[in-house]
């Protein structure tokens, strides 16, 4: 995991995600309520979202001296304008985010005890398109690292996966897809990340314990890709590469909300990259982030750069 390409200026490396950008409703009461029935809201948070932009910050969060941009799309209103403002706070290169038609949101649910509902109203001009991957060629073929959520177009993703293969940029890929463009992305990918469900999509695997995970991990391996990192459900995370493997078990403490676990995940992948750590740090960095993430209530990111190990 060592060979990367040699940045024009070491102390900023590049790094592009694809991903869904949206407005972020958090809601959390002490319980949520039956069918026709009502719950006192206790907490109330309204901010920018979506797995793309999450990664994007904990990366930028994680790694501060690399340059993060985003290729995604907010609605043309006031809250794409909001959330504009929020990644551009954040330090993301903002400049290849799409305005068009409304703002994405995601309804987080959570009750006291950390159970969670999710409702989306994800609209088609919210998806990133093939006009917007080749708006953002320069960006995707000059990057380190490109970082491709799957929840996107197909067709998108592909047109992103070709640009960033040619450039010589490191490929992740977070989530699930299936069809022929499954097998070209993974052919392309050097690090792929799934939760149990997603995993059994790329691999054709039923995840439900650490020996499935190991054997979906050993599939993804053959087609491709050098380093695998799949969620074992109530367990951990399991990070396997050709040679080796490490278990990362989920932390002890309450979950407050799940919400954005593994998106700071994958921004803890990212920045085991660029670090340039061997596979099982780069999964120790990575389970550090999503745990410190879930702690909190509504899965923004708010992480710090890791130790780096002597």
């Amino acid at each position: 995991m060592d060979e990367q390409r040699s940045p024009e200026s070491p102390q900023q490396p590049s790094v592009v995600v694809v991903g869904h950008a949206a407005r972020d409703l958090v809601l959390r009461a002490g319980s949520l309520p039956d069918a026709g029935g009502s719950a006192a809201v206790d907490e109330r948070i309204e901010r920018l979202g979506g797995k793309g932009a999450n990664i994007a910050v904990g990366v930028r969060q994680l790694h501060p001296s690399a340059a993060v941009a985003l290729v995604a799309a907010l609605g043309d209103d006031a809250p794409g304008e909001s959330g504009r403002r929020e990644a551009v706070a954040a330090g993301i290169d903002v400049s290849l985010v799409a305005r068009r038609g409304g703002t994405a949101l995601l309804v987080d649910l959570v009750s006291g005890e950390g159970e969670r509902r999710l409702l989306e109203h994800v609209t088609p001009e919210s998806q990133v398109t093939t006009a917007d991957v080749d708006a953002a060629e320069a960006a995707l073929a000059g990057a380190h690292v490109v970082v491709l959520q799957l929840q996107q177009p197909a067709d998108a993703l592909v047109r992103a996966a070709r640009i960033a293969f040619e450039g010589g940029a490191r490929i992740v890929l977070d989530g699930a897809i299936e069809g022929d463009e499954r097998d070209e992305l993974l052919s392309v990918a050097e690090v792929v990340r799934a939760d149990a469900e997603e995993a059994s999509i790329l691999a054709g695997v039923e995840v439900a314990t650490r020996d499935d995970a190991r054997r979906a991990a050993e599939g993804l391996l053959g087609r491709g890709a050098r380093v695998v990192a799949l969620s074992v459900p109530d367990e951990g995370d399991l990070v396997c590469w050709h040679g080796g493997e490490r278990f990362l078990p989920h932390v002890e403490q309450r979950v407050v909300d799940p919400t954005g676990g593994g998106d700071a995940f994958v921004a803890g992948i990212v920045t085991g990259m660029l670090l340039g750590a061997e596979p099982g740090r780069i999964g120790e960095i990575a389970s550090q982030a999503a745990g410190s993430t879930v702690q909190r209530l509504g899965g923004h990111p708010e992480l710090s750069p890791p130790v780096e190990e002597g």
